[in-house]
């Protein structure tokens, strides 16, 4: 499958590469954040990781029936990981569908996510964060007011694959997501329906924990093998969605 790098126009900073791949998981689940970043490592990845800012804090409320406050980490966590090299990015303050609350409610609350990350996260840079809307639900006001203190935000909008960024401007990423339950085989079809497709472009599926933490969940051993599978793919590259921006401003 050679022909690929030309089909979709060279990935301008990793020779030959028309597939780019953000397995995007939120919530911040301590245990499964940590496996997911040495299985990444492992194969000498970084990993996309967002969390919810509030998650640590004693008033943090369960969220539905997966979101539970003893399953969370905290920033002292979460910058560990980003001195390993991985990519923490912000899931909101409370994990609301922020489109069925009032404007200015939903707003605020953006905004107080996006200043406790510019505090306590370690090298936080707006330049190319990623805001993940909790649902991936959003509005066209909360995207605009958003995407003026970030340089990215993810929600759906129009299915997983996305055009290249190449020229730094803000950048709408929508994704895909699934569960309640283990959705192994429906990650893997979505990455091989992805690879199959000579257009190229970025697939983004926005993923939970591992094994039994998170609104559809994948297993450990699932990861590990497909991650083998797919960093010997030579027109793909698996980046966190950050890096991605980054590398579009040149």
């Amino acid at each position: 499958m050679a022909s690929l790098a030309t089909a979709a126009g060279k990935w301008p900073w990793s020779e030959g590469k028309s597939h780019i791949l953000t397995l995007s998981f939120d919530d911040g689940f301590r245990d499964s954040f940590l496996k997911i970043a040495d299985i990444y490592e492992g194969h000498g990845l970084k990993a996309c990781l967002n969390v919810i800012a509030s998650g640590h804090l004693r008033r943090f409320k369960q969220v539905d029936d997966w979101i539970l406050p003893d399953l969370m980490g905290d920033f002292e966590d979460w910058n560990k990981l980003i001195r390993r090299g991985h990519e923490v990015m912000p899931h909101s303050w409370k994990h609301l569908n922020l489109a069925r609350q009032p404007f200015a409610k939903s707003k605020r609350l953006i905004g107080k996510c996006l200043d406790y990350f510019e505090e306590y996260l370690e090298g936080y840079d707006p330049s190319h964060a990623v805001f993940n809307f909790p649902f991936n639900s959003s509005t066209p006001e909360l995207e605009a007011y958003t995407l003026s203190r970030v340089k990215g935000i993810r929600t759906f909008a129009q299915g997983a694959i996305n055009p290249i960024p190449k020229d730094g401007s803000p950048v709408l990423i929508s994704c895909s997501s699934n569960g309640p339950t283990n959705i192994d085989a429906w990650v893997k079809k979505q990455i091989d329906d992805f690879l199959a497709n000579e257009a190229g472009g970025w697939l983004v599926l926005n993923l939970h924990g591992l094994d039994t933490e998170g609104w559809g969940p994948i297993s450990t051993t699932f990861l590990k093998k497909e991650l083998k599978r797919l960093t010997s793919i030579d027109y793909l590259e698996i980046l966190p969605a950050g890096e991605v921006l980054k590398r579009s401003q040149g």
